[in-house]
C-alpha cells in the first residue's frame, strides 16, 4: 500500500514553499521515551518494505537513528532509495522523511543521548552505536 505524504496540518508550516512539519510533543515524548522504534523504508513504487526495529534517541525537539551495522545496514539502504518511509513506536505511527546529519554538534549530542539512553544495556550493544560506523549511519526523522 502506497504511504500517504499528507501532512499534520496542526504542525505545518510553509517556508519558501514547501511545506514543513514538526513533531509534536507529544509524538517526542512517546517515541523518544520508547526503547525501539519500528522503521519501514519506502520503496520507489511507494509500498513499504518489511519493518526492523531499532533504536531511537531524541535531541531536543528531533529524533535519531542509526544503523548497528553502519551503512552497509539492510535498512540504512533501504531509506536511501527515497529517503520517505513510516515508523511506529511508543503507540504512534508517522510518515517520515530520512534525513542525513552531517553536523558534527548534531552526531556528539547524539552520542550523549544514546549513551544516556540506553546506559542500563550492555556495552556490547551500546558501544556499536557510537562507533564511526555507526555514526556514520546516523539519520534523522522528519515527520511528513
Amino acid at each position: 500500500m502506497p504511504v500517504k505524504t499528507v501532512p499534520d496540518n496542526d504542525n505545518a508550516s510553509t517556508r519558501g514553499g514547501l511545506t514543513v512539519t514538526s513533531w509534536t510533543s507529544e509524538e517526542l515524548d512517546a517515541i523518544g521515551g520508547a526503547d525501539e522504534l519500528r522503521i519501514a523504508a519506502q520503496r520507489p513504487d511507494g509500498t513499504l518494505r518489511n519493518p526492523v526495529t531499532i533504536w531511537v534517541v531524541r535531541v531536543g525537539g528531533d529524533l535519531y537513528v542509526r544503523a548497528y551495522k553502519g551503512t552497509d545496514s539492510p535498512w540504512y539502504r533501504g531509506v536511501l532509495a527515497t529517503h520517505t518511509g513510516r515508523v511506529e513506536s511508543g503507540g504512534v505511527t508517522k510518515d517520515v522523511t530520512f534525513a542525513d546529519e552531517a553536523d558534527p554538534a548534531a552526531g556528539d549530542a547524539v552520542d550523549a543521548a544514546y549513551r544516556d539512553k540506553y546506559r542500563n544495556y550492555s556495552a556490547q550493544f551500546v558501544d556499536p552505536m557510537l562507533a564511526v560506523t555507526a555514526r556514520d549511519a546516523t539519520v534523522k526523522l522528519v515527520p511528513r
